[in-house]
């Protein structure tokens, strides 16, 4: 194919049609492609270079999965001390900073988010202990998980690398040191970032991460950046089969049309698309342990802050007031905060609240905005993207059932917490709630280093289904394919017995 035209139709799902714009077609060129995105018919235009760009960095990867085994455990090693090393260096974390202030000022000035781009100690402390919970991690290449013994012979179930890892991530550049943990495993990454982080992505590459590689002798392409703005370049490389497994971290549509294409080319995907946590207070609540828990799940925002929280009627007159006190409390420790009542539940606020305006700090800058808005009752589904003021749903229920119905209805179905000293009703909220993450307590406990020690590659959902033996934590020493190994002591096994003869 090396022309469209206006109009032209282009089946899709099976039994749809979408159709070719003018701007399309006049875009489209000779050896540019053209992704047609089976779940929702979009046509995606990838220009022959950005799929040069892509395929390239997946080709490199692909060639150093190959080599890697080869390679020595303890070279491994050495490539994290390095790139710890390399990021404990105050000349180029300095070099990383000035690209970083670069980036930050330029996302500002375009209106864009730079709640998780800006690099700070902080940041860079995480980096460096997630890489040295890699370095320190024993090697599992070859690990026996199952040793089955028959007579004259056994088998083994051992673990394997399962080969190139593809990650896209928007501004979040210390995602690059939690994704090479997949070469603890013999895994090979390729990244792609968003054009807010590329620069910070470019140095971090030149200047800590292609050193350690080298440092450590592991081969060329081990860990290889997509350098493209372009979104095209996410595209090509989801497409691209040679992918064992896809992650795109982020929430919103872009993801969610990242996972269909890895999908459709035959790649397991790792992703949540929208994340936002629930707490539900049960009539059995402590009202002060649920106002501790609403306080400590608002420090900032990320997928696993509140963003929903339902009350019980029968305790809402006692527990509003208490709700509000933690938001206030959480405005004070950032700026303001905005509350979403869904309708009939804002008669339960006092009219100070709903008469309030406040300025909220939004991506795009200071807006001034009601305090209170009334929300419907089917976009409870909806992820407050905040920067620096705190933003929430609130729903009053009937029943601690009333709520588990709404997020299994409406949520992404990511985490949930139930607020109740009832142990009873916490086992029956554990087994009706779909979600991967359940809690007692506040929301932010859902990540892999803080929770589980291990620098995590991303957060599913199960907003498109519960996955296949696994958890919804992915960390480096998860991603690996399982062998069997045959040792033979009776060189005369037969499946056949009764008819084989001795040779």
């Amino acid at each position: 194919m090396e022309t469209l035209a206006p109009g032209q139709a282009i089946p899709f799902g099976g039994d749809r049609v979408a159709y070719v714009s003018e701007p399309l077609a006049k875009a489209f060129q000779p050896g540019d492609r053209l992704v047609v995105v089976q779940e929702t018919g979009d046509l995606l235009h990838v220009p022959a270079v950005i799929q040069s760009l892509a395929a390239d960095a997946v080709g490199r990867a692909h060639g150093a999965f190959q080599a890697l085994g080869a390679t020595s455990d303890q070279a491994i090693t050495h490539f994290f001390q390095a790139f710890a090393a390399n990021l404990a260096d105050d000349a180029i974390w300095r070099t990383i900073g000035e690209a970083n202030a670069a980036d930050v000022a330029s996302a500002q000035a375009r209106g864009r988010s730079t709640t998780r781009l800006a690099v700070s100690e902080a940041m860079r402390r995480d980096m460096i202990a997630g890489l040295e919970v890699w370095r320190d991690a024993p090697a599992s290449r070859g690990r026996v998980l199952e040793r089955v013994e028959h007579a004259g012979w056994s088998v083994e179930q051992t673990a394997a690398p399962l080969g190139v890892v593809g990650f896209i991530f928007e501004g979040r550049p210390n995602v690059f040191a939690d994704a090479t943990g997949v070469l603890r495993t013999g895994n090979t990454v390729v990244f792609r970032i968003g054009s807010d982080a590329l620069g910070t992505a470019r140095a971090i590459v030149e200047h800590a991460l292609e050193p350690a590689l080298r440092a450590a002798g592991l081969p060329d392409g081990a860990a290889a950046l997509v350098d493209s703005p372009a979104h095209a370049a996410g595209w090509a490389m989801f497409s691209d089969p040679r992918l064992a497994l896809a992650v795109a971290r982020g929430s919103g549509p872009a993801v969610a049309q990242l996972g269909a294409i890895a999908r459709q080319a035959g790649t397991p995907v790792s992703l949540h698309g929208t994340g936002g946590a629930w707490i539900v207070a049960d009539p059995s609540a402590d009202a002060q342990r649920f106002k501790r828990a609403v306080y400590h799940s608002l420090d900032r925002k990320v997928c696993n802050t509140l963003n929903v929280c339902a009350i019980v009627r029968e305790r809402a007159a006692d527990l509003v007031p208490v709700l509000l006190e933690a938001l206030q409390a959480a405005g004070e420790r950032r700026q303001g905060v905005k509350l979403h009542v869904v309708e009939g539940g804002e008669a339960l606020l006092p009219e100070a609240w709903r008469a309030a305006r406040l300025v909220v700090g939004r991506a795009e800058g200071a807006r001034e905005e009601d305090q209170v808005e009334i929300l419907a009752r089917e976009d409870l589904g909806r992820e407050w993207e905040w920067e620096e003021t705190p933003e929430l749903s609130l729903v009053i229920v009937d029943s601690v059932e009333e709520a588990v119905a709404l997020f299994n209805r409406y949520s992404p179905q990511f985490a949930a917490s139930l607020i109740a000293q009832d142990a009873e009703a916490h086992e029956r909220f554990y087994a009706a709630i779909n979600a991967p993450f359940v809690g007692d307590g506040f929301t932010r406990w859902v990540d892999g280093q803080f929770a589980l020690d291990r620098p995590e590659l991303g957060l599913s959902n199960w907003e498109h289904g519960r996955l296949f033996a696994r958890g919804g934590v992915l960390s480096g020493d998860g991603v690996f394919t399982v062998r069997a190994r045959a040792r033979q002591t009776d060189p005369d096994l037969d499946r056949n017995p009764d008819t084989a003869r001795p040779l």
